[in-house]
């Protein structure tokens, strides 16, 4: 994935608050600064693709028992060579680890989060992670569609948006769940 995608989309992303326009001017900071920004190898930290994913109605949300930080979290993680932008890397990602294909992602981001993490090189990092909304297809029944747990994940359950399990990030999820439905709501991917 390109560096220069990466700046494209964090420099058109209209923030939804001031904090999240701090972060972003951050971010555009340190794929200014280091060598190799999107990359695993970017030991001082490096950007990273997530998506929440919901289903057709917006009132379900795929989480994940993340393995390392050992909490429910939205799907995602680090950017590959064939990644043509922190979208495709996070639609990617959501598709790898919810086994569910025909995603459709929000047009644009709709948080960022940075966060210390040991990661695959099992040194201490940080990733910046640029974050989507995702919808899953409907399905026939209106139930969200079986999702497959990957080898990536704990666990992976679908969960009412206003009914999230125990153990679930309420730094990060909550928030993310309020500015992913908006986005997908104004894109008119699930109703109002």
């Amino acid at each position: 994935m390109t560096t220069t995608r990466s700046r494209a989309v964090l420099t058109a992303w209209d923030a939804p608050d001031a904090d999240q326009d701090a972060l972003r001017h951050t971010y555009l900071a340190f794929l200014d600064a280091a060598e190799n920004p999107c990359e695993r190898a970017c030991v001082p930290g490096h950007l990273t693709g997530s998506a929440i994913v919901f289903d057709a109605t917006g009132r379900h949300v795929l989480l994940t028992l993340h393995p390392r930080v050992g909490k429910w979290v939205q799907l995602g993680g680090h950017c590959e060579p064939e990644d043509t932008g922190i979208d495709a890397a996070a639609l990617r990602e959501a598709t790898e680890e919810s086994g569910l294909s025909g995603l459709r992602l929000s047009p644009e981001p709709v948080h960022l989060h940075t966060h210390p993490i040991t990661c695959s090189l099992g040194l201490p990092t940080r990733h910046l992670d640029v974050r989507y909304a995702a919808v899953a297809p409907a399905t026939a029944d209106g139930t969200p569609p079986a999702p497959v747990r990957s080898s990536e994940s704990v666990d992976l359950a679908w969960w009412p948006v206003d009914a999230l399990p125990d153990g679930v990030d309420l730094d990060s999820v909550p928030t993310l769940i309020d500015y992913g439905r908006g986005a997908l709501r104004r894109a008119g991917l699930i109703p109002d």
